[in-house]
């Protein structure tokens, strides 16, 4: 290790012990008597969830069995709090109530009885003891809006001691959530406290001050977190889903309600949707970039029905750093960014210059994506350069992600400058080019990737190159084992046609020729994590560099 990336790794634990002991202090003493207080008043409105609910999960949970995360939970007689969670997922999803939606298909006094038994569980078990995967900042969020949102569930034929012991425990992890909304790690998590806390100071009755407080503290977290292009500081195309599906019905109360609406919230409303549409494909299925894992086709749509902007797909999202080049019915995504704050890059991908490839209704080439219910292990495999269609450098990722549990799996290396061009040829054809630094620290080199896409998206022109600090080609081959990967999606079927060429064939049909002037295309196993059912096997080309550079093509075959 270098000199220089010793440094930094003593400023990250430094920073983060530093971090940990600002949070203790301004939290205080943590105690139940400290959160205790009056309980609301009153709700005044359940906000709509716009999520899609399945009776099979609903019929499930009447009979006490949770299938959650991927894994089913059978509590039988017992409360599903009493019993050890399969896995670390389905805990965050059991305590953060969001399956109560599900119960909305099963409206009968039976099934709201069940689901106030569970609430009533919940609050018994861990309704005062602050302290693990319950009282995570992110989880009370959730619950907090699924609380509120399905209340009228909840409450249905309820008597008036649970009523009083639910909105007091509603107020109770309101109380703790106020008091720690800004320590809690930035991202997603920090701007779901900021929406819960404001949903729940029009939802139930308060005093004026706290819901305007709550408005301003939204305002402040959509205007960071929001970039002007659309785009999450996450950089995860399913970022703007997530929280449209909090923001929309969020906004829909503010109206109905007569309440100002935060000044900021329409504005970010309005940006995200175009940045939505520029991650999608074809197919309708967005890109798998830094994190992204699949989205059910009807969850997506109930989003974008509300969709009141309008136009083409941008050609890119200079924040949030993509680029889209189209022709005819192709489209290629480009990743040509970093993770914008260390914080940040506990999330991120080492997938600088990965790219995304889709034919029509069809993603041929895509990333790795994230597992939607996995551990740790794959969900760490995952972010690795392997798992995303570019090139690593002797089996070594872009980016160095730390296994101290002390400090989580953010980057302590990797990218910390991308230049890109890009310019439309004379015979219409889009062309860009772009080059990073995640390789310079360990091997003193620079990745080129040039892409050109013609105008009538039947042809794709690939270079992948490596650069010394100077900018000058590298004369050499690479250091042994270097790749440069092009992950296919499952539904696509691979077939040889000679050293140098591959069909990559989609269920259609539809053909497309995978081929390489020089060397080798060979195919090799591989796995995609993003499917809705859980990873599963698929395929990968692969190009190994025996010069400095590589070319390659994809070619419609008609």
């Amino acid at each position: 290790m270098r000199f220089t990336e010793r440094q930094r790794l003593v400023y990250l634990y430094l920073r983060e012990a530093w971090r940990r002991i600002s949070r203790q202090i301004a939290i205080g003493h943590i105690s139940a008597l400290r959160f205790a207080g009056a309980g609301s008043g009153r709700l005044i409105v359940a906000p709509t969830d716009l999520r899609i609910v399945d009776p099979f999960v609903a019929e499930e949970i009447l009979v006490r069995r949770f299938p959650l995360a991927g894994k089913i939970l059978d509590a039988g007689d017992r409360s599903p709090f009493e019993l050890e969670a399969p896995s670390s997922s389905f805990a965050v999803r059991l305590h953060s109530f969001a399956w109560l939606r599900h119960v909305r298909a099963d409206k009968s006094p039976g099934a709201c009885a069940n689901a106030r038994a569970i609430v009533d569980e919940w609050i018994r078990l861990h309704g005062t003891r602050i302290s693990g995967v319950p009282w995570d900042a992110d989880v009370i969020a959730q619950r907090v809006i699924a609380w509120l949102s399905h209340s009228p569930v909840v409450l249905q034929d309820a008597e008036g001691g649970f009523y009083r012991r639910f909105l007091g425990s509603l107020a109770f992890q309101i109380r703790y959530l106020n008091q720690i909304a800004d320590h809690v790690p930035d991202g997603l998590p920090r701007l779901r406290v900021r929406i819960a806390l404001a949903m729940a100071s029009i939802s139930m009755q308060m005093r004026g001050i706290s819901a305007r407080r709550a408005a301003r503290h939204l305002d402040r977290e959509l205007d960071r977190q929001i970039l002007p292009d659309g785009g999450h500081i996450s950089r995860n195309p399913n970022a703007a889903v997530d929280l449209l599906f909090d923001l929309l019905p969020l906004r829909q109360t503010y109206i109905n309600l007569g309440h100002d609406i935060p000044v900021k919230l329409i504005p970010a409303i309005d940006r995200m949707y175009p940045a939505v549409r520029f991650f999608r494909h074809g197919s309708g299925d967005l890109a798998l970039f830094n994190g992204a894992t699949s989205i059910l086709a009807n969850e997506l749509m109930s989003v974008l029905r509300y969709d009141e902007t309008a136009g083409q797909p941008f050609k890119s999202l200079p924040h949030s750093q993509y680029h889209r080049l189209s022709g005819g019915s192709a489209v290629i995504l480009v990743d040509t960014g970093y993770p914008r704050s260390t914080e940040l890059s506990k999330t991120a991908h080492a997938g600088c210059l990965s790219f995304e490839f889709s034919s029509g209704r069809h993603r041929l080439i895509v990333n790795s994506g994230s597992p939607r219910f996995a551990g740790e292990k794959l969900r760490q495999l995952a972010r690795t350069t392997a798992a995303h269609s570019t090139v690593s450098v002797g089996e070594t990722s872009s980016a160095r992600i730390s296994r101290s549990p002390f400090l989580g799996p953010l980057m302590v290396s990797g990218v910390t400058a991308v230049e890109v061009t890009r310019q439309t040829a004379a015979d219409g054809s889009d062309r860009l080019c772009a080059r990073h630094n995640g390789y310079l620290l360990n091997f003193g080199l620079w990745h080129e990737r040039e892409l050109r896409l013609n105008e009538a998206g039947t042809k794709v022109a690939g270079r992948d190159r490596f650069l010394l600090p100077g900018g000058e080609p590298l004369q050499s081959a690479p250091p042994p084992e270097s790749l440069g990967r092009f992950h296919i999606h499952p539904a696509v079927r691979l077939e040889q046609v000679d050293d140098r060429a591959v069909h990559l064939i989609a269920p259609d049909g539809e053909t497309w020729v995978f081929s390489v002037p020089t060397g080798e295309v060979a195919i090799g196993e591989d796995v995609f994590f993003a499917d809705a059912s859980g990873a599963r096997s698929s395929e990968q080309l692969e190009i190994a560099f025996e010069g400095p550079e590589i070319r390659w093509f994809l070619t419609h075959k008609t």
